[in-house]
């Protein structure tokens, strides 16, 4: 009876395990899908751009300002589509910059599906291969949000923008998961998407935001990942701040504004 008891635990912990294999991009992407006629409506003007990649075609808009001081590369989060992220780029236009803002593969209009960190890194290379046909690379900042800050770091690494901005960095995403898989074998993680590891090889400037009371990406991880940046680095910290509410506080507006200038 005991044998058959282990038996029947180990099974399910191997179908267990084999589902999250299988099913990971469920628990870590929550995409918004829009009809390919679905139209924008943003108060600043922009256009809608086509990225082909392997396996997709991407979709992002490109909000444009008369002679722009440079233009932000922004990789937003994991849930939605440019229907609600589209409106990030109100602040920063507003400073002078022009905006790019990319759906990755699945969300909004992109098509395709993310079976890859891979994917996910092919996705930001087409873009910022995309602004530099229309930018000097020193005019590019890079601007991560939450998942898109492992995104960000990775695509720095191999270039060199004016500056990297990260909001809400974790210091590497499986780290995140076995919080809350402790059990779950760590080589079936598919998206580790290692900061920690990446970012002392950042050349460009580096600026980090991050608040106290952040519920999903401890504000612990934006103060280890400090010591391992080699290049000029901040990290703004606001006091009570969550995850998705900085920009309901003064300072992280007055900061990114000194940034932009």
């Amino acid at each position: 009876m005991v044998w058959t008891i282990l038996g029947l635990l180990v099974a399910l912990y191997l179908a267990v395990c084999v589902l999250l294999y299988l099913f990971q991009e469920r628990l870590l992407f929550f995409p918004e899908v829009l009809p390919q006629n679905y139209r924008f409506s943003f108060s600043h003007p922009f256009e809608e751009v086509s990225l082909p990649v392997e396996g997709a075609t991407l979709h992002a808009l490109h909000f444009t300002v008369p002679q722009p001081k440079g233009v932000v590369l922004y990789l937003h989060g994991n849930a939605g589509s440019l229907r609600s992220w589209g409106s990030m780029a109100s602040e920063i236009v507003g400073h002078g910059y022009a905006v790019l803002i990319l759906d990755y593969r699945g969300y909004g209009k992109s098509t395709g599906t993310i079976t890859s960190e891979r994917a996910l890194h092919q996705d930001v290379a087409a873009a910022y291969a995309y602004l530099l046909r229309h930018y000097r690379e020193q005019e590019i900042i890079i601007y991560g949000r939450s998942i898109g800050t492992g995104l960000a770091v990775y695509l720095a690494r191999s270039q060199e923008p004016r500056m990297l901005i990260l909001e809400t960095p974790y210091f590497n995403l499986q780290e995140l998961a076995f919080a809350q898989f402790p059990w779950l074998p760590r080589f079936l993680f598919k998206y580790p998407l290692r900061v920690d590891q990446w970012i002392s090889e950042v050349e460009s400037p580096i600026y980090l935001l991050h608040g106290t009371r952040d519920e999903v990406i401890p504000y612990s991880a934006s103060v280890r990942l400090l010591p391992l940046i080699r290049s000029e680095h901040r990290l703004l910290t606001i006091e009570g701040g969550g995850h998705n509410n900085l920009g309901l506080f003064p300072q992280y507006h007055k900061f990114l504004g000194e940034l932009l200038q």
